[in-house]
C-alpha cells in the first residue's frame, strides 16, 4: 500500500510529497527490527497524530511506553482524553519503513520511564498474539488490516461469519470505517457508535462454510450482548441478514434492518 497526501481516503495529511509503502509484516520479522529499547514512532491512522515511544519488553508482542511526558499527551488526546482499552490502527515508523500494527490505550503493569505514564501499553502486529492465547486478537487484526489497506480484501473473501465478527468488532471498537466495509448500506455510523460501550455474540448458529458456496442470501440466527449509553445492558436474539450481489462478491450486512431490531437508528 502507498501513502500519498491522503491515508486511503480518511483525510490523514502526509508531510509531503513522499510517498510511503505500509508494509504488513510478520510479528516474526518486526520482533528482530524493533528489539527491546528501540526508540519508533507511532502514527495514529484516523487522526494522522503522531508521538515517539520505546520498546520496553514484550514477547508475543510490543510492550512500549510513550517517550517523554509530551508524547503521553500526545497519545491521551488521541484516545480523547481517557484511557482505553480500545484498539485503533496505527503505523509504526522506524527508520525508512512503515509497519501496519495495532494499538491499545490503557497503561497497565510495569513503567520505566519518566513520562508520566503509569504502565506500559501494547502495540500487535501481523502475527503477534496476547499473553494469553495462541492465536491473533481479531479486533488487533482488523485494525493491522485496515492500517495497511487490506482491510477490504479481507471482507471480500470472509465467509458470512467471519464478516458477522468483524461487523461486530466495528461496534465493540466504535469503528466506523470497519462497519462501512462491512455494511450493504451506507450509514451515518459515528452517532450510533457512541452509544455503543460494549458488544458481545454470546451464541451464533453456523452452517459449514462449503455449504453456502452457491448462496446470495443468508439470514443467521444470532443472541447479542450490547452495553448501550444510558441504558446498560441488553439483548438481541434474532437474525443478522447478509447478502452479496454475486458468487464471487464479497458479503455485506443489512445494517439497515439490524440497526432497526437493535433500535439503533
Amino acid at each position: 500500500m502507498i501513502i500519498h497526501i491522503l491515508l486511503y481516503g480518511q483525510g490523514i495529511h502526509a508531510a509531503s510529497d513522499i510517498s510511503y509503502k505500509i508494509e504488513m509484516l510478520d510479528w516474526k520479522d518486526v520482533n528482530h527490527i524493533l528489539p527491546k529499547y528501540t526508540k519508533f514512532t507511532v502514527l495514529d491512522v484516523e487522526t494522522g497524530k503522531k508521538f515517539k515511544v520505546q520498546r520496553r519488553a514484550g514477547s508475543h508482542h510490543a510492550d512500549v511506553q510513550p517517550l517523554t511526558t509530551k508524547d503521553t499527551k500526545v497519545m491521551k488526546k488521541i484516545y480523547g482524553g481517557k484511557w482505553s482499552w480500545k484498539r485503533r490502527a496505527i503505523i509504526v515508523i522506524h527508520k525508512d519503513q512503515w509497519i501496519a500494527a495495532s494499538m491499545h490505550g490503557m497503561p497497565h503493569g510495569a513503567g520505566a520511564l519518566e513520562n508520566n505514564f503509569p504502565g506500559h501499553f501494547c502495540i500487535h502486529f501481523y502475527g503477534s498474539t496476547t499473553h494469553r492465547t495462541n492465536t491473533m486478537d481479531l479486533s488487533h487484526m482488523l485494525m493491522v488490516l485496515k492500517a495497511s489497506g487490506n482491510l477490504n480484501e479481507y471482507l471480500g473473501k470472509a465467509n458470512p461469519y467471519e464478516v458477522i465478527n468483524a461487523y461486530v468488532v466495528g461496534f465493540k471498537q466504535q469503528d466506523g470505517w470497519i462497519t462501512s466495509q462491512a455494511s450493504l448500506q451506507t450509514i451515518k455510523w459515528k452517532p450510533i457508535l457512541a452509544k455503543v460501550e460494549n458488544i458481545r455474540i454470546s451464541r451464533m448458529e453456523l452452517l459449514p462454510p462449503e455449504d453456502l458456496t452457491e448462496e446470495i442470501n443468508l439470514n443467521v440466527p444470532i443472541e447479542i450482548e450490547w452495553y448501550i449509553k444510558n441504558k446498560g445492558r441488553q439483548t438481541f436474539r434474532g437474525e443478522i441478514h447478509l447478502v452479496r450481489f454475486s458468487l464471487i462478491d464479497g458479503w455485506k450486512v443489512d445494517s439497515q434492518q439490524f440497526l432497526e431490531e437493535n433500535n439503533l437508528p
